[in-house]
């Protein structure tokens, strides 16, 4: 018996994962929800389901559905658990960032194709009890290339079909950082010196979870903010808000033009 035959629920291939201003996909229409068992909480994931051109595509609140689960409480094995549960094969990521390198400004986005991480303390991977023998996964690419690659061409055709263009990074490396709270200027210097192109707080240990196991993974960020340091200004709440509801709006559209253009009209499927 399978997995998602256990759970009793239909497999759905793709998976949404909303981070910061993100609360919901518009274009799609609304397919109810499923409330998932995990071994890794004592409550059920709750997992939206919405539907466009007959395929439907799971939405899961990476901070709760009442926004208040902050960055290191967030339970990432049972959130990830839960969508290989229902048979999701891909995942894309949403998520806020900070931009460090001059070329993400606030309202631009990046397709990050590598990572570091500085959080500590989450449970970062599923072989570490019981186990038959020690398992390491390769993470060398920590980002699925030809996934990455189709969300960027999403990306620009949305892009093109907007009455306000946005521009885009392909590749760049995130730092995760624990969070809640925003970084130091010269944490921000430490990261710069390392190599990282912007910062966020939560696709680590997410997406080494996904690869334990097998999803493809890919992230779309938006920077809502200079990080720490980068420009003499003083970060602007508000702003912050407008940037990421505004850019909320837009990443709907991509993701709605991704499946549009990606998969058949008769159930998400494709090579």
């Amino acid at each position: 018996m399978t997995l998602v035959e256990q759970v009793g629920v239909e497999s759905i291939m793709l998976a949404i994962i909303g981070g910061t201003g993100l609360e919901q996909i518009k274009g799609f229409k609304d397919a109810g929800f499923k409330r998932i068992a995990t071994p890794f909480s004592k409550s059920r994931v709750i997992i939206e389901l919405y539907s466009i051109n007959s395929n439907t595509v799971a939405f899961l609140r990476r901070h709760g559905r009442q926004h208040n689960i902050p960055p290191h409480k967030i339970n990432y094995r049972a959130n990830i658990w839960a969508l290989h549960a229902i048979g999701v094969k891909e995942i894309i990521a949403t998520n806020a960032i900070g931009g460090i390198n001059p070329e993400v400004c606030p309202g631009s986005f990046i397709l990050p194709d590598q990572l570091i991480d500085y959080s500590y303390g989450r449970y970062s991977t599923f072989y570490d009890e019981d186990l038959k023998r020690v398992t390491h996964i390769d993470f060398s690419v920590p980002f699925t290339e030809e996934l990455r690659q189709t969300l960027k061409s999403s990306f620009h055709f949305s892009n093109g079909n907007s009455a306000k263009r946005r521009t885009l990074m392909n590749g760049g490396v995130y730092g995760c950082t624990q969070g809640p709270r925003l970084e130091t200027a010269a944490e921000i210097r430490r990261l710069h010196n390392d190599g990282c192109d912007v910062v966020g707080m939560t696709l680590m240990p997410e997406a080494a979870l996904a690869r334990e196991l097998g999803f493809k993974y890919a992230a779309l960020s938006l920077c809502v903010n200079w990080a720490a340091g980068v420009k003499d200004e003083e970060l602007d709440m508000e702003k912050i808000k407008s940037i990421a509801e505004e850019g909320a709006e837009f990443t709907s559209q991509v993701i709605c033009d991704f499946v549009t253009l990606n998969y058949p009209k008769k159930g998400l499927a494709r090579d």
